[in-house]
């Protein structure tokens, strides 16, 4: 009993470390805030302001920003505040739900291969390295292609979040992008659970009988969170990234639902005659990506042994 209560007094102190050194870090600190108010913003866009973000207003074409539409609207008459709000919903989705399939394929490949070692280990990691050998760009318009064909473009799944009902291609978007970002999560799993599994408290579990199974995911995978959390928050980014360079060849979710990639697309037309229509939404693309990659640097501190104090 007292050694347990022991374990959890320093598991908490362990935690509180991590949250002030993560606090230090002024610059994600900052990222921090303004991804909260960006998610409040996508929320809360509908109590915000009246506007239907489909509904085109043909009097009202191209207006430029102004206390009624304050990033003005665009090419049909449509608020631009609304559609970028919602747009971000859609990309903050699928970049969250993206990274969850990369962590989880790249989390499991590289457990296994850190565990078992030998064999094991050196084919999963010639086949990461024969995955990260493609250029992922190229390798994303190819899936997206085929994945545009029946049956998968015809197969959406409905999803409901933040009040709202989607139609999204799943398999075409998330999966296409989860599937070829798990790489580098599996390198560092891998290298988290080759220093970890000769410790002496996963020898002594090992010794008193316990399974494969309870070691890797009871012992070894809570102390390799720290990596992958911070490959989780930089992978968010990525996706976001992806999702909008795709959207904007025309091989992502396409309109009337709105995404950031698919704005930029439709702003090429108005660019110099509209500007904001191209400006509103890759500079919320911009600061997104830039305030993920700030909590990912300050997440990335807080889990490094050496700086906590």
């Amino acid at each position: 009993m007292a050694t347990s209560t022991f374990f959890e007094e320093h598991k908490n102190k362990l935690w509180f470390m991590t949250l002030r050194q993560f606090l230090r870090h002024k610059m994600a600190v900052f990222g921090m805030v303004i991804m909260a108010v960006i998610i409040v913003m996508v929320v809360f866009v509908d109590q915000i302001v009246p506007y239907d973000p489909e509904t085109p207003d043909l009097n009202n074409m191209l207006a430029p920003p102004s206390f009624q539409h304050p990033f003005g609207t665009d090419e049909l008459g449509r608020d631009m505040f609304t559609r970028t709000m919602h747009g971000g919903r859609v990309s903050l989705i699928v970049g969250v739900f993206a990274m969850l399939v990369a962590v989880t394929i790249g989390t499991l490949i590289g457990a296994i291969a850190g565990y078992f070692g030998g064999t094991v280990d050196n084919f999963l990691m010639r086949f990461t390295d024969f995955a990260l050998a493609f250029p992922r760009i190229f390798v994303l318009i190819l899936f997206a292609i085929i994945f545009m064909r029946p049956p998968f473009s015809d197969n959406a799944i409905i999803v409901f979040v933040f009040g709202t009902l989607y139609k999204m291609p799943v398999a075409r978007v998330v999966v296409v992008i989860g599937i070829l970002g798990w790489m580098d999560v599996a390198r560092l799993v891998r290298g988290s659970f080759l220093e970890i599994k000769n410790q002496e408290y996963v020898e002594s579990a090992r010794v008193l009988g316990a399974g494969t199974g309870r070691i890797m995911i009871r012992h070894i995978l809570p102390n390799a969170l720290g990596p992958i959390i911070v490959a989780a928050s930089l992978g968010v980014a990525d996706a976001i990234i992806s999702e909008s360079g795709l959207s904007f060849l025309g091989l992502g979710i396409q309109p009337p639902t709105a995404t950031w990639g698919n704005m930029l697309k439709n702003a090429l037309d108005q660019i110099f005659a509209a500007p904001w229509t191209a400006i509103i939404p890759g500079f919320m693309i911009f600061l997104t990506v830039l305030s993920i990659n700030y909590i990912g640097d300050g997440l990335r501190d807080a889990f490094d042994p050496h700086k906590i104090l």
